[in-house]
């Protein structure tokens, strides 16, 4: 079995603490368990630069998109108990998703053809679907979600699926990976089947049972002392941070990046998937329910944009790497992964029996420190 080398582990305390000291980002938790233990805990610099007050190891933090694999993960238990396929099209559950047309631009003009077939629940959980994320581009579709406001937080999870579903695609579904709403479409199809709000169905059936005491689409009045807070300004464009407000209750419960959370809950999480399904005794979902989501789904689906490097593809939820090499970065064959847009990310390498997570609060910074962290994390592996 691999061992943890206690020197590296060191280097990636100092490195952390090097790059806080450098005003890089304000503060991190930082997180690395090896068969199941944690041997590597770590709260550095501060959790409120502005107030000056030090990093907590229990800080709550706006976790984004690392929302997406507890979506997906309740839509797969749906699955389970025959509540939903993933062969329904989105319009099973959500009509207005039905008879969708494709945005194709052409010599400068916008013209809309038919889909070939109809979205599907898995196209929702890989991205094929064909949406988009508004913040990655300024294509002709990305300007009209852009233009209605579509992470309006004050619309309920089905009235953004209205909205939502009046755009066109920006791909027809199946043809290719393009990151997405795809998990906020998911959260609302996990409400209708299974007859409550996202927000019940993950506290019932996830954060409940697993003891995430912390992670919720709010944060309550008593524990606001809690959040961490990036810098006011973004150190590399002197520009003001902007980030989501974690104090007020929103009526959109974004499955796709709505959720706060802190490093002991979500450390619960990755230690229920390293597990393959059970924690503590207890058995959510079975094994090989696991072993399905953290499989590549996308085959010789291309895969737009940067954020898939090369080897790796895409399961439920979860990027997925391929082989050894191709990537910029070490890693093994069968590590999956995500992160959030506010600067936090995990990695769980069952091929070492490793998981590791870094916590902070710096957008504009999250891409070097994603890359970072994970470098020093298998430089420490023995």
């Amino acid at each position: 079995m691999a061992k943890l080398n206690a020197q590296a582990l060191e280097r990636l305390r100092s490195t952390l603490q090097q790059h806080i000291d450098n005003s890089r980002i304000p503060g991190a938790v930082a997180v690395v368990a090896l068969g199941g233990y944690t041997e590597f805990f770590a709260a550095l610099g501060s959790q409120d630069a502005a107030a000056g007050k030090a990093m907590q190891p229990d800080a709550i933090f706006r976790i984004y998109s690392m929302t997406k694999p507890l979506v997906s993960l309740a839509a797969l238990m749906l699955a389970e108990e025959g509540r939903l396929q993933l062969v329904d099209p989105v319009a099973k559950y959500l009509p207005e998703f039905g008879g969708r047309k494709v945005a194709v631009e052409q010599g400068g003009e916008v013209v809309l053809q038919a889909i070939k077939r109809e979205p599907t629940v898995h196209d929702l959980l890989r991205h094929t679907a064909g949406l988009t994320y508004e913040f990655l581009g300024s294509n002709a579709v990305q300007k009209q979600y852009e233009a209605v406001n579509i992470d309006d937080r004050g619309r309920s999870n089905l009235e953004f699926c209205k909205v939502l579903a009046a755009l066109p695609l920006a791909h027809q579904p199946g043809s290719c990976w393009m990151y997405s709403r795809a998990t906020d479409v998911l959260g609302a199809v996990v409400e209708v089947a299974a007859g409550q709000s996202l927000g019940e169905v993950l506290q019932q059936r996830i954060l409940g049972p697993l003891g995430m005491r912390d992670t919720a689409f709010a944060v309550p009045a008593d524990q606001q002392h809690r959040i961490a807070e990036p810098f006011v300004n973004d150190p590399d464009t002197g520009k003001p941070t902007v980030m989501m407000d974690g104090r007020i209750v929103p009526r959109f419960e974004s499955g796709g990046g709505g959720l706060l959370s802190t490093a002991a809950d979500y450390t619960r999480f990755l230690q229920f998937m390293r597990n393959r399904g059970t924690l503590d005794g207890s058995r959510l979902v079975s094994r090989k329910t696991i072993e399905w989501m953290t499989s590549d789904h996308l085959g010789h689906i291309p895969a737009l944009g940067e954020l898939l490097p090369p080897g790796h593809g895409f399961g439920l939820g979860f990027a997925v790497r391929l082989q050894a090499g191709l990537a910029p970065q070490p890693g093994s064959a069968g590590m999956y992964y995500w992160s959030g847009i506010g600067g936090t990310s995990f990695f769980v390498d069952p091929a070492e029996d490793l998981f590791a997570m870094l916590l902070t609060q710096a957008p504009g910074q999250r891409i070097y420190f994603r890359s970072l962290f994970r470098h020093l994390v298998y430089a420490a592996i023995d």
